[in-house]
């Protein structure tokens, strides 16, 4: 079956709740990425942290993007992720379908962690949750009532 095929059966599936399960899917995917991101824990380090170092800011700079990748680090240290997923949640507009949409994460160590530099991420966050989309899209279709 080509992805095509597939996109028109999910189509006529949700009719008009296809706003629903586009916002679902993006809450999802975000929720995976802010579940497997590694925060920072100086008792692993080799060198000791800086003076007043709070781990939480890769976790911290999921952002969303709606018809345009973010390019900003932001200065937002997250630790729980809530912060962040509440901000995530805030973007994602009513008439979701149809639209294109960019989680990016810019802080400059963010490759070292995909490529499994943390112990806490040893596979990286963004493949593993690439391999999930599959199973999320599926899963928020099945959720309709």
């Amino acid at each position: 079956m080509t992805f095509a095929v597939q996109i028109e059966k999910f189509a006529e599936k949700v009719g008009n709740r296809a706003n629903a399960v586009v916002g679902n899917i993006v809450i999802r995917v975000a929720q995976e990425l802010d579940k497997r991101s590694p925060v920072g824990d100086a008792t692993y380090w080799k060198h000791p942290a800086p003076k007043g170092y709070i781990g939480g800011h890769f976790r911290g700079n999921w952002q969303l993007g709606v018809g345009s990748m973010p390019t900003v680090e932001l200065a937002r240290v997250d630790p729980t992720g809530a912060a962040t997923q509440g901000a995530i949640l805030a973007e994602i507009p009513a008439e979701a379908a149809g639209k294109v949409y960019f989680l990016a994460n810019n802080v400059p160590y963010a490759q070292r962690l995909e490529d499994g530099y943390s112990r806490q991420a040893p596979s990286g966050v963004v493949g593993l949750t690439v391999t999930m989309f599959q199973q999320i899209v599926r899963e928020a279709v099945e959720a309709l009532p």
